[in-house]
This record gives C-alpha cells, sequence and structure tokens, in this order.
C-alpha cells in the first residue's frame, strides 16, 4: 500500500472511532501509553484542535493530560484565556500510530480536512 493511500485510510479511522469524555480534574485521561494523533471536540462536537504525540513516556494519555491541565500551548492560547475546562464535557479521539512520519502527516491531513489547529 502506497504511503498516501496509509495515511488517508489512518485518518478515516481516527475519525469513526468513538468520542471520548475528558475527566475530571483528579482524574487522569488512561486511554493509551502509545503515541498517536487526536482531536479535542467542545460540547457541542465542534473540532477545536487536532494534534500529535511527538515523544514522552506516557504517549497520549501524557499529552491529553497536558492538555486538560492547562499545560499546553493550545491550553495556554486558547483554552486558558477564554475559561475553559476540558473536563467540563469536551471530548477526545485518538489513534495509535508507532511510526513518526506517518504521525507527522496524518496530523496535517487531518488538520487539513478539519480546518483547525
Amino acid at each position: 500500500m502506497k504511503e498516501c493511500d496509509i495515511i488517508k485510510d489512518l485518518h478515516q479511522k481516527l475519525i469513526n472511532f468513538d468520542n471520548h469524555t475528558f475527566p475530571q480534574k483528579g482524574t487522569a485521561v488512561n486511554v493509551s501509553n502509545k503515541q498517536g494523533v487526536y482531536i479535542i471536540y467542545s460540547a457541542n462536537n465542534e473540532v477545536l484542535h487536532v494534534g500529535t504525540t511527538k515523544s514522552g513516556k506516557d504517549g497520549l494519555n501524557q499529552r491529553l493530560n497536558n492538555h486538560r491541565n492547562g499545560n499546553s500551548s493550545f491550553s495556554k492560547k486558547c483554552l486558558n484565556p477564554n475559561n475553559i475546562k476540558l473536563s467540563d464535557g469536551y471530548m477526545f479521539k485518538y489513534i495509535e500510530v508507532e511510526n513518526g512520519r506517518e504521525r507527522a502527516f496524518l496530523e496535517a491531513l487531518t488538520i487539513g480536512l478539519l480546518k483547525t489547529t
């Protein structure tokens, strides 16, 4: 399978996965310690952010907890100034992607198709 077809297939799988609700503060996100790509949605199912894990031993759990706890550039730029708490009904979906190149392409494709940051 060509690389572009692999990325398109990963994107379709990501879009079709179920949403998960961010847990309340004090309870950690616990979905996967692996690397991957994720989409964050508002309580109204509006796409707010598409991101990827670049490193970090706890992978998706670590990155999503960073967002939920206000410790990411996305949180500091978009959520904190507007007093938005991801634990107030916001959701995410994710896909595990081991290959860093595929993660980068999947993130870029998903951002482009969903027209978000």
